[in-house]
């Protein structure tokens, strides 16, 4: 018999398989359509009747246990398309769910009110939301179906994490620089006209608010929930990629709110930012910011690199109780690099020992530490060249658009909100979507905590610029009688944040000046004349060389601004390393000075005293009710103090990158042309240089 026939008999039940195989049976009798007369019908045993019915028993179960336990594969299975319920759709509901809310009493907005004699929070059945849809259908207009948009939420689960937040957007609403959206994803019935009137929120606010919670919320499992809130995350982020989602990191919060909120920021790469507990008048500023800026809210890093002076241990030790006293919560801690030279002072090691960073008081719960310190090994003194290259190779941005170096001198004492100021004119000025279009980062080299007040030469006083000269193309009228922030074409060294970008031009600016130094002979005036003071350490002199060929400013915050932020000591100032074996042991005057000579003596020391710190909040010290001016709108100092504009700021850095090409560079009349024409080349300067590839 074949196999087929095998198999046919084995499926066959006993009637079928009997008459089939008799159909098929030759008649010996000849005689058509008759049946033999002792004919019976073919029978099977019943042993293997159970056999067979085991076998189909076996591939039933193995079949059901295939789709029962049938992998996930893609996204993730919470990750479906929206299921919003409606009302009207409550006779829907399947039997395995809680009763209907006319079985029970409720809040008049929601339907999830435990029913009566369940257990309290037990409930795990599908999510649905009944009143997230016409929200998120109505905001077309705030085009969230585009990924950079200006869509800004605040989530919530907690009623008292609501409490905090609300007041936060509601500041930001009245700011009109984004659509700020609120969520509320609780187990509370509360209705959410309620929640706005109990928080003082009314219509000024412009918030659009979006009931995220899921029925029967009240009686669901923390597990439901989570589920719940991380599909309202996902749901929401499909019709209106916010570009930041505003929580609170304290424990108010529910935990599974925050397990969630996680989940969806690792998977969507949102950027979530927490505030943390009372930390949100000291982050008020944050409002001020735009929905361009606070997408960079986590991705930008600042680094701190001290350079340490021999015989500058009571100054070191003063900075570094500043930096620890300082407020972080507007970013993670930055990593802090100390450069020691070859003699430690004996108060410095001791200190050293015993001090720990991140700060005690800071969230750190790996234990990790982000300090690094660096001893120089040779003891002879160093010259101009390599201290500026040791000093410079201390850090390099992995991500230059991204990782930005804060320079510290021993003699700064700084404010506990100077890193406040930092990060938020960082994301102003380079992030923001007006710095965008109008293209700031391209001339901006770094921002100054604080405010010098001679030029880089040391022989005369920096006049600063007041708010009655500054632009007001913005419409808003500025502020006489005080200080404003400008910029200056000079560099600092004291206390100083540098982009990364510039950071890294710098480098190649460094490289390659002192690979023609070495190469020319003679050596050009525009490398070896020395126009800063021997004051300030050595690698500054090849920064104001930059920033002259490229047109690059620096952001002074103002005398008023500055009084909030650093101050340097100048009873505690040491000459750099390089320049300490100089003859300084001459008097200040002679005994037969002339009346000029006593003049400038004395400016001098006017220029040299410090600015005493206030204790006063950011938001409270910044003009204009806290907004930062565009930088269009500033005054503009040229290198050596004098007021100009920016068409003749450009012309005079074009001019000086000219003669540098020409003097120092070796760049003859068409090379220099041909570079003019073409698009230069980012975080290098090989167009000053023609000598070298």
């Amino acid at each position: 018999m074949s196999i087929w026939g095998k198999m046919r008999g084995f499926f066959l039940s006993d009637e079928e398989l009997g008459k089939k195989d008799d159909d098929h049976k030759p008649f010996n009798n000849g005689a058509a359509g008759l049946r033999q007369p002792n004919w019976h019908p073919a029978r099977v045993p019943p042993r293997r009747t159970l056999k067979r019915v085991g076998i189909m028993l076996l591939v039933a179960l193995l079949v059901y246990l295939f789709f029962k336990n049938i992998p996930v594969l893609g996204p993730d299975s919470r990750m479906r398309r929206p299921n919003y319920g409606y009302s009207d759709l409550t006779s829907n509901i399947p039997n395995n769910r809680p009763p209907p809310r006319e079985q029970f009493q409720s809040y008049p907005s929601r339907p999830n009110t435990r029913p009566p004699n369940s257990p309290e929070r037990t409930y795990n059945g599908p999510v649905r939301f009944l009143d997230l849809a016409s929200t998120l259908q109505g905001i077309s207009g705030t085009r969230g179906s585009m990924v950079q948009n200006r869509n800004i939420l605040f989530a919530a689960s907690s009623l008292k994490s609501a409490a905090t937040l609300l007041p936060v957007a509601c500041q930001m609403g009245r700011e009109l620089k984004s659509y700020v959206h609120f969520a509320l994803m609780s187990r509370s019935e509360i209705d959410m006209r309620e929640m706005r009137k109990v928080n003082g929120i009314d219509e000024t606010c412009q918030i659009i608010f979006h009931d995220a919670r899921p029925e029967y919320s009240l009686v669901s499992t923390d597990d439901r929930m989570e589920n719940a809130v991380f599909r309202a995350f996902y749901h929401i982020f499909n019709y209106m990629h916010p570009q930041a989602i505003f929580v609170d990191g304290s424990t108010d919060e529910e935990p599974f709110f925050l397990r969630a909120s996680q989940q969806h920021v690792n998977l969507g790469k949102t950027t979530l930012i927490e505030l943390p507990r009372r930390g949100t008048k000291r982050l008020e500023w944050l409002t001020k910011l735009d929905s361009q800026a606070l997408r960079m809210w986590n991705k930008n890093h600042i680094d701190i690199l001290i350079q340490a002076i021999p015989g500058s241990s009571g100054g070191l030790i003063r900075l570094l109780r500043s930096l620890s006293a300082a407020d972080y919560s507007s970013s993670s801690v930055p990593h802090l690099t100390i450069e020691l030279p070859h003699d430690i002072d004996p108060p410095t090691k001791r200190f050293l020992e015993t001090f720990t960073w991140p700060p005690p008081d800071v969230y750190n719960p790996t234990n990790a530490r982000y300090l690094s310190l660096r001893h120089r090994i040779p003891h002879q003194k160093m010259s101009e060249g390599e201290s500026s290259a040791r000093f410079l190779e201390s850090f390099w941005p992995v991500q230059p658009e991204q990782s930005h170096i804060l320079v510290l001198s021993p003699q700064v004492e700084l404010s506990p909100d100077f890193f406040h100021y930092l990060k938020y004119s960082l994301l102003e000025y380079r992030y923001s979507a007006a710095s965008a279009i109008q293209h700031w980062d391209r001339r901006l080299f770094g921002i100054s905590l604080e405010q010098p007040l001679q030029l880089l030469d040391g022989k005369g006083g920096l006049t600063l610029p007041s708010a009655s000269k500054a632009h007001s193309d913005s419409g808003d009228a500025p502020e006489a009688g005080i200080s404003t922030s400008f910029l200056w074409q000079a560099p600092t060294s004291n206390a100083v944040l540098f982009l990364g970008e510039k950071w890294m031009e710098l480098h190649d600016f460094v490289s390659r000046s002192l690979e023609a130094k070495q190469d020319l002979d003679p050596v050009p005036a525009l490398l070896s004349e020395k126009i800063v003071s021997t004051q300030y350490p050595s690698w500054l002199e090849h920064a104001l060389r930059l920033a002259r060929a490229r047109g690059y400013w620096m952001l002074y915050p103002g005398d008023d601004m500055a009084r909030n932020l650093a101050t340097v000591h100048s009873e505690l100032n040491h000459m750099p390393e390089e320049y300490a074996s100089q003859d300084t042991s001459k008097p200040a005057l002679a005994d037969d000075a002339s009346e000029e000579e006593i003049e400038k003596v004395r400016q001098k020391l006017r220029v040299g005293v410090e600015t005493p710190l206030d204790s006063v909040s950011l938001l409270d010290s910044l003009p204009n009710e806290g907004h930062l001016r565009p930088l269009g709108d500033l005054p503009v100092l040229t290198w050596d103090g004098q007021p100009t504009e920016f068409e003749d700021l450009n012309s005079l850095a074009i001019e000086y990158a000219t003669e540098f090409q020409e003097k120092v560079g070796s760049c003859t009349v068409e090379a220099i042309e041909k570079l003019a024409l073409k698009e230069r080349q980012s975080l290098s300067t090989q167009d000053l240089f023609c000598v070298t590839d």
